[in-house]
């Protein structure tokens, strides 16, 4: 066994040492269907350059970059489908290499708490396919990942809001909340976000100079009138109401 694989082995570098560039690109196609991607990214990148301006360079560089996808480097992956559009542009192949381009973002898109740079991205990858390719079959799919990548950077965002929350940054927190609630109106979190909204006008009020406090009531009882108006029947809506109440006494003081 070890023999055969040492014979395998020197076979395979002298087929690289080769000039013989047909025999090389037969072989690379084979180790590309075998799955052997690391045998099949070597020889076509070697092959690229001899190839240029040619009929096969397209061919090439296509499987160049799947073998490279292929072997788990979805940044350089990303890099070489974009790059295929740019230089195949006709291709039966561009449509995939766009889309392909966009799922290696949304593949490197890290966890909710980390940086979300690579989520940012792919949904901007993916809706300029959506805008390339209106008809595709992969539109469906374009929009469940958007959804997901959406997903991702609102809980991220959920999460920035409730530690402005808890560390009684009432000025950052009202801040946030406005701009979670401009962003996503629809948010399962929404409810929550308008309640400490309302929480933290108060809060800032209650710690605020005199000259200050009725600008920040008036913040707290406006944004609770737009809570009851969205959520009549909230499990928040007994203690907004409180807050609400206590409002209107301290306006009543001033």
């Amino acid at each position: 066994m070890v023999i055969f694989a040492l014979s395998a082995c020197d076979g395979f570098n002298k087929l690289v040492k080769s000039t013989d560039f047909e025999l090389k690109l037969t072989r690379a196609k084979e180790y590309f269907d075998k799955e052997q991607y690391l045998k099949s990214s070597q020889l076509y990148e070697e092959l690229i350059p001899v190839v240029k301006g040619t009929p096969k360079a397209e061919t090439v560089y296509y499987y160049y970059t799947w073998s490279e996808y292929n072997l788990g480097d979805y940044l350089l992956g990303q890099y070489h489908f974009k790059n295929f559009t740019h230089q195949f542009p006709a291709s039966e192949h561009a449509e995939e290499c766009y889309f392909m381009n966009a799922y290696c973002y949304f593949l490197t898109s890290a966890n909710y708490k980390l940086d979300q740079t690579s989520t940012k991205n792919a949904i901007k990858e993916y809706q300029s396919f959506l805008d390339a390719y209106p008809e595709s079959k992969r539109i469906d799919t374009c929009n469940l990942l958007i959804d997901k990548l959406r997903n991702k950077l609102e809980r991220k965002e959920y999460e920035i809001v409730k530690n402005y929350y808890k560390l009684s940054d009432w000025k950052a927190a009202i801040v946030s909340t406005k701009g979670f609630i401009k962003d996503y109106p629809s948010s399962l979190y929404t409810e929550e976000i308008y309640y400490l909204l309302i929480d933290s006008y108060f809060q800032l009020a209650e710690n605020s100079i005199q000259a200050k406090k009725g600008e920040r009531l008036d913040g707290a009882i406006e944004n609770y009138v737009k809570f009851v108006d969205l959520y009549p029947k909230s499990t928040y809506l007994s203690r907004a109401e409180s807050i609400y109440n206590s409002c209107k006494k301290l306006k009543d003081k001033l």
